[in-house]
């Protein structure tokens, strides 16, 4: 039988419409599925202004807190997909997500999208197998 929860954590921002943070699912592995994360601040519940190379820092801490809520580390992530607003960002995004997945290098998609959420510059969900 799978088990599935929903994973919340207050080290990221709260969800601004009616989904889970992330949901994990166990049979007998746990796979994690995590929402997109935006660049907002979790204390102020502010997106943090900035260039892409801040948004994708926050962005990306937002998401290693709810992996760490989990259970789950960087290490355990096998696909990643990021979305732009700007494809020409890729370059500085790359070099800020290279700091993280660097070492680990999930699986990944970036796309470039007309819009994300608040105006932000950036969005990355994320799937991860772990014990």
């Amino acid at each position: 039988m799978v088990k599935r929860s929903a994973i919340y954590t207050e080290n990221a921002p709260k969800p601004i419409g009616p989904y889970s943070q992330a949901v994990l699912v166990e049979n007998p592995d746990k796979i994690l599925f995590i929402s997109g994360q935006i660049p907002i601040n979790p204390e102020t519940g502010e997106v943090v202004k900035g260039d892409i190379k801040e948004q994708a820092r926050q962005a990306i801490e937002n998401l290693i807190a709810i992996l760490e809520a989990a259970g789950a580390t960087v290490d355990d992530v096998v696909k990643v997909n990021v979305y732009l607003e700007d494809i020409k960002d890729f370059e500085e995004f790359n070099r800020v997500y290279e700091e993280y997945f660097g070492h680990s290098k999930p699986a990944r998609a970036v796309v470039e999208v007309g819009k994300l959420p608040k105006g932000v510059k950036v969005e990355i969900e994320a799937i991860a197998i772990f014990e």
